[in-house]
């Protein structure tokens, strides 16, 4: 599915700013045309891990705690904090004192806030660097405070404000949409399907950013780029609906690359669903970064509070956005109050739930930790001033990141991760049901009160497994249960309200998967695989590539000299997994020192078998280790691809977008609905890379889509180019 992103109006603004701390009040400077030098950092090494802790409304020193001491020894990839900014300090009311979304109606862009200052937030992204765990911060950009305050109210620094001037900024009347001016209404959104008031009204009585306004985004982006230049790695963006999608793209123009790894930061943004107009969907805003996918969280809310076998239709949800465009959730902060979603108060649903998000491909998965509440505009714990308390996991804290289930399935993910697919999701009972990720990992759920034992398809090569549900793998074996894989299948007792995962990191003799790195090669498996029969130094886990063209309803398999490898029987061969781009792959145990003859097989449903060409194939398995060969199946005409970026100059009216169409399936077919959209991060240029055939001649053309549908073609004969045999490949034009 494509993406849609509206060109930023007026100059797209790529100037860099540089965001200075004033010495004196500690607020943040728009400065002129230059940009500051990144500080020196010592070199850090990041986890390899799409998985995100999302600690809401922890203090800085116990996010720092959770990094050292959890988050970066089990793999987690990110953690997302609560918004650093100074926010007002509410008076207490019929809500009780400090209510949790005081730190949602910012008052300056100082780091001084409810969680620590600014020093204790440089620390904490320091020590979850070291541990290596990106800083992911709710950033709110769409607003200040709210304009019915009470007189006299001060944020938490002691800093003053009234509804329309933040001096400390400074913002002042100019730079707020106001009711009856550029809002059409008298300040509320009455229709929120009315883009026009969503984007430049006020939500909930909050000052609105008039982020139209170059002066405005200028501020918004030196409060972000002051971030990054801390280390903060990415943005979870409040409110994103109510931004203008060309504002927002401008503003991110505007950003500095991540320290530590010197990339583009990391976008997730808010877009609450229930809009009917799809200009305020999530999926029109996705050019921008990701988005956050509501109605994923309350599908898995309604499986797991009906029949979780509903779970094996998630590709046909009508969900928020494409996989690949979703930073995905079980519940945050405002779900878990308004009940649509599972939260902490729903027990082993909400933990099995957690479980299946980790395990299933859609979306960035992240797990949810906050505070315990009775009231829905309860305070986190905190001191007489409002200050939150450090973290303790019990009563007033959950901790789901750090229990071992959750930690083993970050693991599971981690190893699972090459592969975007599942396969043999089998359904036992209407709330029993187990799958797998290719080669890499399996997991069986139990949503009900008896044990059930079944027999699955795992994927996985044969041998011993350590549940990372129940415990760890150890290098004398695993603390928790284990699985005994044959011939691809395992027979389990999953208990009751419970769950069993398992994958190629986590054998007996293994390290402990949880402190494990998560970065995996895709090619080899990490340790030997135990067979229930023999000694773990009698086998070496072999791992078997191949590149081949498969009909339909062909399947790759190798076949060879020995019975584990089906004694060149190819219905006895082992099944190789689908891993995208024609390239398939198998963790086989074989016997050590051993010279193997094999070949790969193409084999149907029917049993009609198409050996590949040539000679045997021979390998010789050694003493200890592992072992691994990557092929190509001989007699096929396999292309490699050659990432080919597309750049062309043009100049769209608001609502347009451009994409790139061309005579191959890449470029789609020359069916412009099926054409790649290109991104207006440097507008007016439009650019997007995809991958084509090596060694072919390729037609193409760039159209515009207009917001009624219809599409406009440039002018002239069509484009072309030639790929290379490899290596990569360029086009810049501008639009005919």
């Amino acid at each position: 599915m494509l993406s849609v992103r509206p060109h930023p109006r007026g100059r797209a603004g790529r100037l860099l700013l540089a965001a200075a701390l004033v010495a004196a009040g500690g607020t943040v400077a728009v400065a002129a045309a230059t940009t500051t030098a990144a500080p020196a950092r010592a070199a850090v090494v990041l986890n390899d891990s799409e998985v995100t802790a999302n600690l809401w409304e922890w203090n800085w020193t116990s996010v720092a705690a959770a990094c050292t001491d959890h988050l970066g020894p089990a793999g987690y990839g990110a953690v997302q904090v609560a918004p650093p900014q100074e926010s007002v300090k509410l008076p207490a009311s019929a809500d009780g004192a400090y209510p949790w979304y005081e730190v949602y109606q910012p008052v300056s862009y100082k780091l001084d806030s409810r969680f620590g200052n600014r020093q204790q937030f440089a620390a904490m992204v320091t020590a979850c660097h070291n541990a290596g765990v990106r800083v992911y911060v709710d950033a709110v950009v769409n607003h200040m405070a709210g304009t019915n305050n009470p007189a006299g109210t001060r944020g938490y620094a002691g800093t003053e404000f009234s509804g329309y001037s933040y001096p400390a900024v400074p913002y002042g009347d100019g730079d707020f949409h106001r009711p009856g001016d550029n809002c059409p209404t008298g300040g509320a959104i009455n229709d929120w399907n009315n883009e026009a008031q969503v984007t430049s009204c006020e939500l909930l009585s909050l000052s609105d950013l008039y982020t139209e306004k170059e002066a405005v985004r200028n501020k918004i982006a030196a409060y972000l780029n002051d971030l990054i230049g801390l280390g903060v790695d990415g943005f979870r963006v409040d409110a994103v609906k109510h931004i203008r999608k060309d504002d927002f793209a401008a503003i991110l123009g505007k950003l500095n690359n991540t320290v530590v790894e010197g990339r583009r930061p990391y976008v997730a943004q808010e877009i609450f669903d229930g809009a009917s107009n799809s200009a305020l969907q999530a999926r029109a805003y996705i050019a921008n970064g990701d988005v956050l996918d509501f109605a994923y969280a309350k599908g898995i809310r309604s499986a797991f509070q009906g029949s979780i076998s509903a779970l094996a239709n998630v590709p046909n949800w009508n969900l928020d956005a494409p996989g690949a465009n979703v930073f995905a959730m079980v519940t945050n902060h405002d779900l878990e109050r308004d009940g649509v979603v599972l939260s902490y108060k729903n027990g082993t649903d909400y933990v099995l739930a957690n479980y299946f998000a980790l395990a299933y491909p859609h979306g960035k998965p992240s797990v949810y930790d906050s505070f315990t509440w009775s009231n829905r505009n309860q305070s986190p714990p905190h001191d007489g001033t409002g200050r939150v308390t450090d973290t303790v996991c019990g009563a007033a804290w959950t901790c789901l990141s750090r229990t071992t289930g959750v930690k083993g399935m970050v693991g599971w993910a981690n190893a699972a991760r090459p592969v975007k697919t599942v396969s043999d999701f089998t359904t036992v009972n209407s709330n029993v049901i187990g799958f797998h990720r290719g080669d890499r990992a399996w997991i069986g759920i139990n949503d009900s009160g008896s044990a059930t034992t079944a027999t699955f398809t795992t994927g996985l090569a044969d041998g011993r497994y350590c549940d990372v549900i129940s415990g760890v793998a150890t290098g004398s074996g695993c603390t928790g249960s284990t699985v005994t894989v044959s011939g691809g299948r395992a027979t389990v007792t999953l208990p009751a309200n419970d769950a069993v995962a398992i994958h190629v990191n986590a054998r007996p003799g293994a390290s402990p998967s949880p402190s494990a790195s998560p970065t995996v090669s895709p090619t080899v498996s990490p340790s030997p695989t135990v067979s229930p029969t023999v000694s773990p130094g009698d086998r070496i886990a072999t791992t078997f590539t191949v590149t081949a063209n498969l009909a339909a309803g062909q399947d790759v398999r190798v076949v060879g000299s020995i019975s584990a490898l089906g004694s060149w029987t190819p219905a006895s061969g082992v099944k190789l997994t689908a891993q995208g781009g024609g390239v398939y792959r198998a963790t086989v145990d074989l016997p050590r020192s051993t010279a193997v003859e094999y070949k790969f097989v193409k084999l149907t449903a029917a049993g009609a078998v198409t050996w590949e060409s040539g000679a045997n194939r021979t390998l010789t398995t050694p003493a200890t280790g592992t072992y691994a060969v990557t092929e190509t199946f001989r007699g096929d005409t396999v292309s490699t691809a050659v990432a080919t970026t597309f750049s062309v100059t043009a100049t769209t009216a608001y609502g347009q977008n451009v994409f790139v169409v061309g005579n191959i399936p890449a470029l789609g077919g020359w069916n412009p609905a099926a054409a790649v959209a290109l991104s207006s991060a440097a507008y007016p240029v439009w650019r997007a890379t995809v991958d084509l055939p090596a060694n072919t001649a390729v037609e193409y053309k760039y159209v515009k889509k207009n917001p009624d549908g219809t599409v406009t073609w440039e002018s002239g004969a069509n484009r072309t180019l030639t790929t290379p045999a490899g290596g990569t490949r360029a086009v810049t034009d501008t639009w005919r």
